[in-house]
């Protein structure tokens, strides 16, 4: 007999019948009686002063039932904390970026809506904008926020190790400067919101979100409505990647209007709003300094950042946090030292998306990796292989790898493309690269510490799992219902899932940081083990013997070893019921703090204050995963254009919980990895964007996927349920560094700043020539 039942099966997701059929619901398809439409006009200017806005011609439009402004709203701030609160639902006084909302209107149709918008008279006065983040960091600068000298949005600093010492031991040493761009995270769905204010003071919102409670307690603090009195609902979302973690003005506006009108309002965002007026991935200049014995083994690494956070500071500690620690995470590296600062610029804001800061920072880790391994003689494979981090391994910070597969990694995805195996010949134009990365397996910041999960068994034996984590296509609610599953012993027909609803379901942080696996997934299996003692207790009186003596599995209870002497898990319930005069429902809880010696000293600030030191920043996380890819690229030196042919994917997620789920993960950062290397970038010029559509913004489509080769790596971690960790965002962390690597392995030419285009490799190849 396999040792699971359930855990470790190649099942589909629950959800992908009605998926295929076209039957879920997402925010556009919603409609209620009465139902109005919004729409939000935004600035033109990337920086000015809101001199006077009327409203009177547009509120004559026949069919407009509402128009609000920043000076209806009550002005408060919002964001992911007190000391990052510095965002406005409606600007008041003064616009900070191009597509900033200014006034939202609600009226009987979109058209009308969109009508109204055109009669909104706004009187503007330009003021200097600063539009580059080394610019903005300049002394005499334009100040994007007055309370913000020097245009620091937030900073972060610490040192683990002697560094000077290590340095001075090194036989080589490099330094590099590396860029990386701004990558939207173009789902699907378009970001959109419906919202009913009801007479008895209730605000029901629902949302396409990855984080109900967070939209929930901004849309509290700016509306000043009591938490207990708005429920947010999710329905199916078409994709998030980070980028629907934190409200946007739309959900503030959709609820504004519903409570001035007393009737629905729904707002769906245009595909060019999503791309001008969402969050983005922060773009960052990257300065790597980085020591080396001449076997290759790494002994220190000085790195400091300067990221573009746009006009608002989002979940700018966090980016500091992970660019600074996780990048460093896969290598024995002794002693490091990092400063990152996020600058305001008059830029739409960046915020979180896939693999947050990480892939940045392990693009030009892995990037400058090769070029040691290059400087010093040796295989880019063989280096990493020799500093590989390894399970118990201490950090320098004084964190310990519980479970670490990197090594395997390595080894999987560099055999399966037979690396070493004779050589190549440069002239053909092809290379291959190889790059490893780590990610967290949900990162011990507020909110992200607590997980909670609610198990109902009901008279039949039937299974109804409660749980706040929002399932965004990544299939949290079919991974979730294994684990439950399997620690019950029921079959998976027998659970149905209730998920992301605030007012049914318990509190959770939302589906970010890769945390829903580990710290859901142990909630969730603690539920499934409470509730199975109730089982095994009203099956032992039954079957007349000791619960320890009891076995559950498909759904059956037994005596170990008379699986003839048994009763079905809906006998058993019913049993319970009569004995107890009452239903089986369990709660279960996980919430781990990491005890560790932090061999260092950090600190985080941000423009209103330093973080306090409960804030977690340091804390790392309860495991992490670990992650090794190659690509293969063809190059063509007449056009410079670079075409991914071959690629391999092998990733340490533990024991994969659904190994078709994480194949599934992993092709689709492979996806993600490529077109961050070549060919995704939001162009703005004087802070308006020029390529705000799916025409123009340029991402791999099937047609352009290589043929892959993807593993899961079974190194079963300590803390995780059933031994899992994330499988989502640190599929994706290697990615731009493989395929950089690879282009430099085919013509010679290194490339340090993303994407990498035809224009760029032509010039490489031209400056190599001449």
């Amino acid at each position: 007999m396999d040792e699971f039942a359930i855990i470790g099966k190649r099942l589909p997701l629950i959800e992908a019948p009605a998926k295929s059929m076209g039957q879920v619901k997402y925010v556009a398809d919603l409609a209620l009686p009465g139902m109005l439409h919004g729409a939000i006009l935004r600035s033109p200017f990337p920086h000015a002063r809101i001199l006077n806005i009327d409203v009177s011609q547009a509120l004559r439009l026949a069919g407009v039932k509402a128009l609000i402004t920043g000076k209806d709203t009550r002005g408060r701030k919002y964001g992911l904390m007190p000391l990052t609160a510095d965002e406005l639902a409606l600007a008041i006084d003064k616009v900070h970026y191009i597509g900033e909302a200014v006034a939202a209107v609600a009226a009987v149709d979109e058209d009308i809506a969109q009508a109204a918008l055109g009669l909104i008279n706004v009187d503007y006065e330009e003021i200097p904008a600063v539009l580059d983040p080394l610019e903005a960091l300049r002394e005499g600068a334009p100040r994007v926020h007055q309370d913000a000298p020097g245009n620091i949005s937030c900073q972060a600093s610490w040192h683990f190790g002697d560094v000077e010492e290590h340095f001075r031991r090194a036989d080589h040493i490099r330094e590099d400067i590396f860029a990386t761009q701004p990558v939207t995270h173009a789902p699907l769905e378009p970001h959109g919101t419906v919202a009913s204010y009801d007479s008895t003071g209730v605000l029901t919102v629902w949302a396409s979100s990855q984080n109900l409670y967070l939209c929930r307690l901004s849309l509290s603090v700016t509306l000043g409505i009591p938490e207990g009195k708005i429920r947010i609902i999710k329905p199916a979302v078409g994709g998030g990647f980070g980028g629907k973690v934190e409200m946007y003005s739309h959900d503030f506006a959709a609820s504004f209007l519903s409570m001035r009108t007393g009737r629905p309002v729904k707002i769906v965002c245009s595909r060019d709003e999503v791309f001008s007026a969402t969050r983005y991935r922060n773009p960052m200049s990257l300065w790597l300094r980085t020591g080396v014995k001449k076997d290759g083994r790494l002994l220190a690494r000085d790195c400091r950042v300067i990221a573009d956070g746009g006009a608002y500071t989002s979940t700018g500690p966090g980016l500091l946090y992970l660019v600074g620690m996780i990048a460093n995470t896969p290598y024995r590296l002794p002693a490091f030292r990092y400063k990152g600062i996020r600058a305001y610029t008059n830029k739409p804001p960046a915020g979180p998306q896939r693999g947050h800061g990480v892939i940045q920072g392990t693009f030009a880790v892995e990037s400058q990796i090769d070029m040691l391994a290059r400087d010093l003689g040796l295989d880019p494979v063989e280096m990493r292989r020799r500093n590989a981090t390894s399970s118990g391994y201490m950090m320098a910070n004084g964190v310990r790898i519980k479970s670490c597969g990197l090594s395997e990694c390595i080894e999987r995805a560099a055999g399966s493309v037979g690396w070493g195996a004779g050589e190549r010949d440069p002239k053909n134009g092809r290379g291959r690269g190889m790059a490893v990365g780590a990610f967290t397996s949900g990162q011990q910041i507020v909110p992200h510490l607590h997980a909670a999960a609610i198990i109902k068994i009901h008279y039949d034996g039937a299974v109804t799992l409660y749980t706040g984590a929002p399932d965004i296509g990544q299939g949290s609610n079919t991974v979730l219902a294994q684990i439950a599953a399997e620690e019950l012993g029921v079959k998976m027909e027998d659970m149905r899932v209730v998920a992301a609803d605030s007012d049914t379901t318990p509190m959770d942080s939302g589906a970010y940081s890769s945390r829903v696996t580990v710290f859901v997934g142990n909630a969730v299996k603690d539920a499934a083990a409470k509730a199975k003692a109730q089982l095994l207790e009203a099956a032992a009186v039954q079957l007349e013997a000791r619960r320890e003596d009891l076995e559950a599995r498909d759904g059956r209870i037994w005596v170990k070893g008379s699986p003839e002497r048994g009763l079905t898990t809906q006998q058993a319930a019913k049993a319970y019921l009569r004995q107890k005069e009452e239903p089986i429902v369990a709660h279960g809880n996980f919430h781990q703090m990491e005890e560790h010696i932090t061999a260092g000293h950090g600190v985080f600030t941000t423009a209103r204050g330093t973080l306090p030191e409960d804030a977690g920043l340091e804390t790392p996380s309860p495991s992490f995963s670990f992650a090794a890819q190659v690509a293969e690229v063809e190059v063509d030196r007449e056009t410079g254009q670079v075409n991914v042919i071959r690629y391999a994917a092998s990733h340490d997620s533990g024991r994969a919980i659904n190994p078709l789920a994480v194949e599934g993960q992993i092709e689709g950062s492979i996806a993600g990895g490529m077109g961050q290397a070549l060919t995704e970038g939001l162009e703005r010029k004087h802070g308006q964007a020029f390529n705000p559509s799916f025409l123009d913004y340029h991402m791999p489509t099937a047609l352009e996927m290589p043929e892959c080769q993807v593993w899961e790596v079974n190194d079963p971690d300590p803390v995780g349920p059933f031994g899992a960790k994330e499988s989502g965002e640190g599929t994706q962390v290697p990615g731009p560094a493989a395929v950089a690597n690879a282009v430099c392995d085919a013509i010679g030419v290194r490339i340090t700043s993303l994407p990498i285009t035809p224009e760029k490799v032509l010039k490489g190849l031209h400056k190599k020539e001449r």
